[in-house]
């Protein structure tokens, strides 16, 4: 099958942080851009950070720039988003997705493979 699985969500304080995991099966990771996006109610789905499949190069939306990193560890075919400094209005269900192009990621397009999702809750 091919696969990308998320993990790590959950319910943390204002301030908290959180590491999502992304880990992918029935493909190789090493050949795609992996981006993770979040969606709340009634909102439209956000790109949030994307990696490239080379060396690395990264995307940030501004709402997370500063406070989010994505990292990828191709030996366990997983990605990352280390997420600091958590406030409420990150709360969404965040998923992951793959695509041959950084540049599709950024725009949010074209985009082969989803994950199911995990949600993050940021509340005190």
């Amino acid at each position: 099958q091919v696969q990308l699985v998320e993990s790590g969500g959950g319910l943390v304080q204002p301030g908290g942080s959180l590491r999502l995991s992304c880990a992918a099966s029935g493909f190789n990771l090493d050949y795609y851009a992996i981006g993770w996006f979040r969606q709340v109610p009634g909102k439209e789905r956000e790109g949030v950070s994307c990696i490239s499949s080379t060396t690395p190069t990264t995307y940030y939306a501004d709402s997370v720039k500063g406070r989010f990193s994505i990292s990828r560890d191709n030996a366990k075919n997983t990605v990352y988003l280390q997420m600091d400094s958590l406030r409420p209005d990150d709360t969404a269900v965040y998923s992951c997705a793959a695509t041959p192009q950084f540049r599709h990621c950024v725009a949010g397009v074209a985009l082969d493979f989803w994950g199911q999702g995990t949600q993050v809750t940021v509340s005190s």
